[in-house]
């Protein structure tokens, strides 16, 4: 038997002993779990277990170094735990945007200081990040930006407002890109801007949340009036930060597709939704298969691209794991994950009927009225982290090397 094939029987054999049971064959997507943070609770004692026997190993963050508190477990070794994991359809022990989008950035990026500060806190789920890059001027054309931060001593002074803010108003802290050399824009947008990172607690910090035609949303307007943020908490240096924005989008837009590759955003009573299960439910079954052809190849066109999603995902976070920075195929992945996301809760929508046109109210059951809200919540999934306008365009010209038109 080889090291890895141990590996994995050892690992088999220790997720079997140690996972909850009432875990087993609920894991829908990459971003379910417990999204740690200061003030976090967890919703039942089994998860509260399932985190800590995970910590103490360092398999919340499996690849990343034991000296920050992961698991320092190599590229294989990791695959292969998220694979068992799969498997036994378990939930990522800890999930967020820590793990996914800045502790990657700290690791390429950041010194010594810096990862001993935020990494193994990250690790051990005590703080819960947000990301502040978007502005009501700044979205799409995000160089635009015009958040200030003023040097001023040590630290820097910051003022201005982000939007979109995910998580704004229950995160710890914000990673977040601002303009530090204004003048610099004049020769080109990209320049003159910092990485900064920024504790929420921040005298001068205010959230604001903003509801979607869902009737839900995690997003919120952020806004900074006159906030101290150390100038050691700058990462890759001062004026720097277009290059470090550029390589977290990249983790951003894998992370965001893997997420669509499981179905996307849903709510509890959905988890373990099925669009196949869904259709006989509401359709039934006619000599054993759904009784209208076209159907039939709608319901397994989905479930095939799903699975096709699901494996690119794989292959790209097999990538990240050898240490190779995400390239253009990150904003494929997301634009394709948006794509057939929509393309899911559109078809689920159609099959319900007219159970799917419910929106609150007696007549629909419970989880007609979820299907509803989260085919609306999906159609902004061509928007959120990168319009896919934007995601062609950077493939247009660093993949197939496209003029600009």
């Amino acid at each position: 038997m080889s090291d890895l094939e141990t590996f994995r029987a050892e690992t088999r054999a220790w997720l079997e002993a140690n996972a909850p049971a009432s875990l087993l064959g609920t894991a829908t997507s990459p971003f379910q779990g417990h999204w740690g943070g200061r003030g976090a609770d967890f919703k039942d004692d089994d998860t509260r277990h399932w985190f800590e026997v995970n910590v103490a190993r360092g398999w919340t963050a499996p690849t990343w170094p034991a000296e920050y508190g992961g698991g320092g477990l190599g590229r294989d070794e990791g695959r292969i735990l998220y694979e068992e994991m799969a498997a036994l359809g378990l939930p990522r022990p800890l999930v967020g945007f820590g793990l996914a989008m800045l502790g990657p950035i700290l690791l390429q990026c950041g010194t010594e200081a810096q990862k001993h500060a935020h990494l193994t806190p990250i690790i051990r789920g005590e703080i819960r990040w947000c990301q502040g890059y978007s502005e009501p001027e700044a979205g799409s054309d995000l160089a635009n930006l015009q958040c200030r931060a003023v040097p001023d001593g040590d630290d820097f002074i910051v003022d201005g407002q982000k939007v979109w803010t995910s998580h704004a108003d229950v995160s710890d802290w914000i990673f977040c890109l601002v303009r530090t050399t204004p003048e610099s824009k004049e020769r080109k947008k990209q320049a003159g801007i910092t990485f900064l990172l920024i504790d929420m607690k921040t005298p001068g910090i205010t959230t604001r949340p903003i509801q979607l035609i869902s009737g839900a949303s995690p997003f919120c307007e952020t806004f900074f009036e006159g906030v101290r943020a150390p100038r050691a908490n700058a990462i890759g240096g001062v004026d720097q930060g277009w290059g470090v924005a550029k390589s977290l989008l990249a983790h951003e837009r894998t992370a965001v597709g893997k997420a669509f590759g499981g179905g996307g955003s849903r709510p509890p009573i959905l988890q373990r939704f099925r669009l196949k299960d869904h259709a006989v439910d509401c359709l039934g079954l006619e000599g054993g298969k759904l009784a209208d052809p076209e159907l039939r190849v709608e319901v397994a066109r989905n479930e095939m691209d799903q699975a096709a999603l699901e494996l690119t995902a794989q292959r790209i976070s097999d990538a990240a794991a050898a240490g190779q920075r995400p390239g253009p195929e990150s904003s494929i992945l997301k634009i394709v994950g948006a794509d057939v996301n929509q393309a899911r809760w559109s078809l689920a929508v159609d099959i319900a009927g007219p159970d799917g046109l419910g929106w609150e109210g007696d007549g629909y059951s419970e989880e007609s009225l979820a299907v509803t809200r989260t085919w609306l919540r999906s159609r902004g999934n061509s928007i959120e982290g990168g319009s896919s306008e934007v995601q062609r365009n950077i493939i247009a010209r660093a993949v197939l090397g496209l003029p600009k038109g």
